[in-house]
């Protein structure tokens, strides 16, 4: 794992961005402190409790969530404060 500063990592995004794809993984430092890391995508895990997180979410956006109002709201009231 390489380190590259804050300046270089903005001046070279394109190549840095390209090593990581290859699978480098680059640590992004500001004043010599590291502050991010760089590295390859991976996918998530698709364990059996994501699968039934992800179900539950599901349901519960066809449920919908009660509102306590008898008519549906316009899009002004949404975005009222």
């Amino acid at each position: 794992m390489r380190s590259v500063s804050a300046r270089e990592a903005n001046q070279a995004f394109s190549r840095i961005l390209g090593e990581a794809e290859a699978g480098e993984e680059i640590v992004i430092t500001r004043r010599g402190k590291p502050v991010a890391t760089l590295r390859p995508y991976q996918r998530p895990e698709m364990t059996p409790e994501r699968r039934a997180a992800i179900q539950r979410a599901l349901e519960r956006l066809e449920k919908g969530l009660p509102l306590g109002m008898t008519r549906p709201f316009t899009r002004d009231e949404m975005h009222e404060r």
